[in-house]
């Protein structure tokens, strides 16, 4: 069944051109993700489908039988009411049931709470009051009954997500379901639930994200918006990338071709009299096709980075047992470690547990209740904040950036003005003199960027960075972070970002509790899955390190701070790094070849003999990933030694 037909769509804003007559079709089933560059148009396309905005021209044509639902980054409420009769539409006798049985439970009244039940058998509503209270359980979503005015920015968008989840089990079969960024302010446990609830739902989707890793999971066709047209691709994430280098590729030959011919022509339109005859005239109309595809351009250009950093000396940070507490909640118990070189940590934790106060106390802007944190004379913090682009007044660009200083060091030597160094990042010269409040939220991330960059740190804080952030300047700031010599603290709900650059994490378990994990984060949430014991993993890696048996323990004698000093009794070899190296280079060879060999076997009209040959096939190489996994596991920790 067709959901949605397109044809010649064109949208601008003032000059620009967003998207200029796109073609394309939704057909029931279809899970697409959305993807471009940030201020290209993706928010404005949903939004268009939706009917929320008109287009310059086209049409967009909706099924009549098919219930689109909209989740949009900026929710809008009706402010006054509760977050329960924002989450409910009244006027469908279950989702009113429902939303009176909730009202009830809160009030703890029994008569209400007896109506209330009286009312859900009546409609049936105790299967789906589950699926509701799952759906609330899972994004943390409490204290129904207080003012949606109430609620912080990352709370607004988990009901505004709820309330899309729970519409679209009420609706008719036919449910096209457009989402845009839907993971931003999730913690990973919520996104990574979101992510299975998705590929359950038989729903059909066109999705906006920049998390590669849940597009992957949830989608299976890729489109993309850019220079004005859109392009589609089948498959995942890598089979995108490699499509569109081959498409480049392709056009970039077709350019150079035209450039010859246009030449040529050029040349011969010259040597023409005025006055034309038929062949000459039908000659001269197909010089400006010509002309025309000779002179289009790629552009193909990427945020550079080429920062300056600060020299690290031999001291980089030791905390030495500090404790953090806000009344009943517990920052931090006796937290002890001392910082290496080059070290890139992963933090992870359920939203609330203080993540955010732990980097501001190593810092110095939030004092510990006691303890101390010892920072090196050299070292150069530079903190991506999830508070964004912080200014006093509205000002142009430029006029911002000149408040830093006039030229800024680069890497390679040499300096650049501001104008210059703005380029850099992306911000071409009509950007240069826009208004700060004007920019979308991903031209205010790379604004923020550049300014804590500009300071030459060496030791990088990155509270969420991936916010907001497109997939190309995702791309770029992952390179730039792997080269980058200095330490690196990274707190992300990208599992893909945090997947490509953190030696290990620092797990905060709530209640003060931080345990140090030598792996990345997909590593570490397989070992969890497969039912092992993290607390047996934490004493696996303290075995090599020497514990401080003077931490203040809780009444059963259990040290609460796990992450110690880290003084090695045992070094790596030569040997075992070139070991190491050759692992981190070979798992995902041996992932790629699983990955191939489990599509061969889900294809349709395979004979009972290849089915059996790759079965074996597919059983040795579990066998041989599994040996080489617990042998990295294995370095990965003496390394951390």
């Amino acid at each position: 069944m067709n959901y949605v037909s397109v044809e010649n769509l064109t949208k601008s804003y003032g000059i620009q051109p967003l998207f200029k007559r796109i073609n394309f079709n939704i057909n029931e089933g279809d899970r697409i993700a959305l993807i471009a560059r940030n201020g290209v148009g993706k928010s404005t396309l949903l939004r268009i489908l939706s009917g929320k905005e008109v287009p310059d021209s086209g049409t967009a044509k909706i099924h009549k039988d098919v219930h689109l639902v909209l989740f949009e980054q900026d929710p809008q409420f009706i402010e006054s009411a509760t977050v329960t009769q924002n989450l409910f539409n009244q006027k469908h006798p279950t989702m009113k049931a429902i939303s009176n049985y909730e009202m009830a439970m809160e009030t703890e009244d029994e008569d209400l709470i007896t109506n209330a039940i009286m009312e859900m058998e009546e409609n049936n509503a105790w299967d789906f009051e589950s699926k509701v209270k799952t759906i609330l359980t899972q994004l943390n979503i409490h204290h129904l009954e207080q003012p949606v005015s109430k609620l912080s920015g990352g709370q607004r968008k988990r009901v505004s997500l709820a309330k899309t989840l729970i519409q679209i089990g009420f609706e008719p079969k036919h449910v096209l379901l457009l989402m845009d960024e839907p993971t931003n302010h999730l913690d990973l446990n919520m996104i990574e639930w979101l992510e299975n609830y998705l590929a359950q739902e038989k729903v059909t989707l066109l999705l906006v994200s920049h998390d590669r890793y849940f597009l992957e999971s949830v989608t299976d066709e890729i489109w993309e918006l850019e220079r004005e047209n859109l392009y589609r691709y089948k498959g995942d994430y890598e089979n995108y990338l490699e499509k569109k280098a081959a498409r480049i590729e392709s056009e970039l030959a077709s350019i150079d071709k035209a450039k010859n011919t246009f030449r040529k022509e050029l040349e011969w339109m010259r040597k023409q009299p005025k006055a034309r005859t038929t062949k000459s005239k039908s000659r001269q109309d197909n010089f400006y096709e010509v002309e025309a595809r000779a002179k289009q351009k790629i552009d193909d250009s990427n945020l550079q980075l080429d920062m300056k950093m600060t020299r690290l000396g031999g001291k980089i940070i030791e905390a030495k047992k500090v404790y953090k507490s806000y009344g009943e909640l517990i920052v931090l118990k006796g937290f002890d470690y001392t910082f290496s070189k080059g070290e890139r940590i992963g933090i992870v934790g359920k939203n609330g547990v203080g993540k955010s106060t732990f980097l501001q106390i190593l810092q110095g802007i939030t004092e510990p209740d006691s303890g101390k944190i010892n920072v090196g004379d050299t070292i150069v913090f530079g903190h991506f904040s999830q508070e964004g682009l912080v200014y006093k007044k509205d000002m142009r660009v430029i006029e911002y950036l000149k408040t830093f200083a006039e030229q800024f060091p680069l890497a390679s030597g040499g300096s650049l003005n501001a104008a210059q160094f703005l380029e850099l990042f992306l911000f071409t010269p009509d950007k240069q003199y826009i208004y700060l409040s004007a920019l979308s939220g991903g031209e205010k991330k790379r604004l923020q960027l550049l300014t804590i960059l500009f300071k030459n740190p060496n030791f990088l804080i990155l509270d969420e960075p991936t916010n907001d952030l497109d997939l190309p300047t995702l791309a770029v700031l992952e390179q730039f972070l792997i080269d980058f010599a200095g330490c690196v603290l990274l707190v992300s709900h990208d599992r893909y970002f945090m997947d490509k650059l953190v030696d290990h994490l620092f797990i905060f378990e709530g209640d003060g509790v931080i345990r140090d994990y030598p792996g990345n984060y997909t590593q570490y949430r397989i070992l969890e899955k497969s039912n092992q014991s993290l607390a047996s993993l934490s004493s696996d890696i303290t075995s090599s390190k020497e514990f401080d048996t003077k931490k203040v323990a809780p009444e059963n004698g259990i040290p609460t701070a796990t992450v110690v000093n880290k003084k090695a009794t045992e070094k790596m070899t030569f040997k075992e790094k070139h070991e190491l190296d050759t692992l981190n280079k070979t798992m995902p060879e041996l992932e790629s070849k699983k990955q191939v060999l489990t599509n061969q076997l889900n294809e349709a009209n395979l004979d009972y003999n290849e089915i059996i040959k790759l079965s074996e096939q597919l059983g040795a190489l579990n066998n041989e990933l599994e040996a080489a996994e617990l042998r990295w596991l294995e370095l990965s920790e003496k390394q951390q030694a």
